[in-house]
């Protein structure tokens, strides 16, 4: 397995170098939504007087800067692929080989993940200091945010890659896709922090697993997270990994089951 992910990880990163405008495209969108969202959210707090919903300015900014480095870090395309994979027949190579499907796009993944942060960092930097961010992180949160990001990162894409295998019996997985980026998008916390929500909101960010897939770890990197609430964050992190991983493997012996190759 060492051996594989190894030759893999050489493999991809000269592939992903080929493809250097395509990362370029990726990386921008990935700075411009939680961009985006910081100058709404500090503009409005600026306009109440410094601010707005408990946050200030710097605050929020701190926030998208974090939210902006956690969604690079756990953010997948995978479940995008799924429905072309199994149109075209593309499963089949891969179903013949003895590694799981699941490996090459871990690899894939993180070889994305190490390209584009290199240039994340520095540009994350010169925002925190054009929009005067208000950090409060110390020693222990980024002691703390390592496996918190693991955690995150592994909850993130199993379930992204369990809602992907929908490819099998569904014949367009946009709608699906779509539905569920729309949620992510407001339960992980990526359009604004869940303090500013309704409570039933709220509610429903800490029972799924989005919150800890994004917020949780943005706020472990702010130091807006310790003790007690750090060990239920990473408690509530393990316990979804779990469900997703047994919805992952019981999903693929079903649908790889009933996959017959079409397309081209």
């Amino acid at each position: 397995m060492l051996e594989f992910y190894a030759a893999k990880f050489r493999t991809e990163i000269a592939v992903q170098f080929a493809y250097r405008g395509g990362i370029a495209i990726w990386l921008l969108g990935l700075v411009m939504a939680p961009l985006i969202s910081l100058v709404v959210w500090t503009t409005v707090a600026r306009e109440n007087g410094g601010s707005a919903g408990g946050f200030s300015a710097g605050e929020y900014a701190a926030y998208f800067l974090a939210v902006m480095l956690v969604n690079n870090l756990t953010f997948t395309w995978v479940m995008y692929e799924m429905e072309w994979r199994v149109k075209n027949g593309l499963f089949s190579p891969m179903l013949l080989r003895p590694m799981h499907p699941i490996h090459n796009d871990v690899v894939q993944n993180l070889t994305f993940k190490l390209l584009t942060l290199v240039a994340l960092l520095p540009i994350a930097a010169a925002l925190a200091l054009a929009f005067d961010a208000e950090f409060e992180t110390g020693a222990w949160d980024v002691l703390a945010f390592g496996p918190v990001i693991i955690g995150a990162m592994a909850l993130r894409f199993l379930c992204e890659w369990t809602i992907g295998l929908a490819a099998f019996w569904i014949t367009r997985t946009s709608t699906l896709n779509t539905l569920y980026g729309t949620v992510v998008a407001f339960l992980a916390g990526l359009i604004a922090p869940l303090s500013l929500f309704p409570e039933p909101v709220r509610i429903a960010a800490a029972i799924l697993p989005f919150r800890w897939m994004v917020a949780f770890p943005a706020n472990v990197l702010l130091g807006r997270v310790s003790g007690a609430g750090l060990l239920i964050g990473i408690g509530v992190q393990l316990v979804w990994l779990a469900i997703a991983f047994a919805a992952m493997r019981w999903t693929w012996r079903r649908g790889a089951s009933r996959y017959s190759a079409v397309g081209a």
